[in-house]
């Protein structure tokens, strides 16, 4: 067993495991497993530690972004009362800094399904085409390589439970299996530009951009849309209810500035206070 220390009331794991940010993570009692790259990752929250039976510290660290200075970025959104609660009700809530890849190709799998759904999605694919990860506790798999998607026959992956995303996910895998730099060229890009290239992928709409934008390259500007934040932007903000995404995702960023993507977290976390009429 090990532990390690966590910035004191600036980190809640369940919180950052449970808003939906990331799908390959299970809770089984006060512990929670998931898989990170080639790590089965069993770990769980205790005050101002984290006890983790399995994983290393520093690729724990990275992944949840604990040296990040939250308290700041907390203070830059923290700009009107509707946010000013979001935050005290969801603090410790942290952007995981995810795979690029595997954020890419989950946020395609993702587009019209409910979490149950895409965890579901993601598992077969994982459990189809992953490499497997042997453990004391069984076998795990990683998240399948873009080169093991792009070689595979399309009727096996649509036996994923994918529907009409399987034609988006092999396509893209394939453009990115022929560019093994691509995650650092997009890094290096401003985030316009990087957005733009996203964009032209198959399968990848502005939501699912700015996604990978917000959790795989740390573009914390960007303010992901989806029908939890449009129906709050709407109820509490200006956007009328006919406004698009841009104008509503433009709207996030004019308000929060360049931690947008952090208000907009907080946000969706508390979602069902900010839409039950007690806001």
């Amino acid at each position: 067993m090990h532990q390690f220390a966590v910035p004191s009331g600036l980190f809640s794991l369940d919180l950052t495991l449970s808003c939906g940010q990331v799908f390959r993570w299970e809770r089984q009692g006060d512990w929670w497993q998931g898989i990170v790259g080639n790590d089965v990752i069993c770990i769980r929250q205790k005050g101002d530690l984290l006890l983790s039976a399995s994983g290393r510290e520093e690729p724990i660290r990275s992944y949840f972004q604990l040296d990040l200075d939250l308290d700041g970025i907390l203070r830059s959104i923290d700009r009107d009362p509707v946010i000013h609660g979001a935050i005290g009700r969801c603090r410790g809530l942290r952007i995981i800094r995810q795979d690029p890849w595997e954020c890419l190709a989950s946020y395609i799998i993702a587009t019209y399904a409910n979490i149950p759904g895409i965890k579901k999605k993601i598992r077969l694919l994982s459990e189809s085409f992953g490499e497997p990860l042997e453990t004391e506790t069984g076998t795990y798999y990683r998240f399948p390589s873009p080169e093991a998607i792009a070689s595979s026959d399309l009727c096996d992956i649509r036996k994923c439970s994918l529907g009409y995303r399987s034609e988006y996910l092999c396509e893209t895998a394939g453009v990115i299996a022929e560019e093994p730099g691509w995650a650092d060229r997009i890094a290096a890009l401003p985030c316009g530009e990087a957005r733009k290239e996203l964009m032209a992928l198959k399968g990848v709409g502005p939501k699912v951009a700015d996604c990978v934008l917000l959790f795989a390259f740390a573009r914390y500007e960007v303010f992901p849309v989806d029908v939890w934040i449009a129906r709050i932007m709407q109820q509490c903000y200006s956007p009328p209810a006919s406004a698009g995404y841009n104008r509503i995702a433009g709207e996030g960023r004019a308000r929060f500035g360049e931690y947008a993507g952090y208000a907009q977290e907080y946000l969706f976390c508390d979602r069902q206070h900010l839409t039950s009429g007690s806001s």
